[in-house]
């Protein structure tokens, strides 16, 4: 989905901006605050419940969940704590129509900075905490197919095959 006024979009499996280590922020400028607003726009009209930098092509530390309460951003986020585990399968606006199981803490302590440069911790369970892991995965790289075991990687090679040729078809 592409935001017209803004160019920004969700970039789908296969695109090499997906599998980049983002880089840290070193301060929140306006430039950073007008590709969350419009990160929270495009997270909005694609009914997703968070979005990373990297998902649009940003190669940022820069993440936002909204689970219901209200939309959390954080930039350089870094996870201090974690208790319990839970397992639920999660979907991912870059990988439409893939749904794995992912083994995650069901509570965690998130470090991080907020729009004004202000360093904040949350404390998060349940889906906020899981969300909140999921895109702090994005940014090192990572994505929910990396959790799914040996035969659900050979179940999902075709589908995800198939969207790696749509990506590329749709390049030209």
């Amino acid at each position: 989905m592409l935001i017209p006024q803004t160019g920004l979009k969700i970039r789908y499996y296969g695109d090499p901006s997906l599998r980049r280590r983002s880089k840290p922020v070193r301060e929140v400028t306006d430039a950073e605050r007008s590709i969350l607003e419009q990160m929270a726009e495009l997270m909005r009209l694609s009914g997703g419940v968070g979005l990373a930098a990297p998902q649009v092509g940003v190669n940022k530390q820069m993440v936002m969940v909204d689970v219901g309460s209200g939309l959390v951003t954080l930039i350089n986020p870094r996870i201090l704590k974690k208790t319990g585990s839970a397992v639920m399968e999660e979907g991912c606006l870059s990988l439409p129509g893939v749904y794995v199981k992912v083994r995650r803490a069901r509570k965690i302590v998130v470090g991080g900075y907020n729009e004004q440069n202000e360093k904040v911790t949350l404390s998060a369970q349940d889906l906020f905490a899981r969300a909140l892991q999921h895109e702090i995965d994005h940014l090192r790289g990572k994505l929910i197919i990396d959790y799914a075991n040996f035969i659900q990687k050979i179940r999902l090679r075709r589908k995800l095959k198939d969207m790696r040729q749509e990506d590329v078809d749709g390049l030209f």
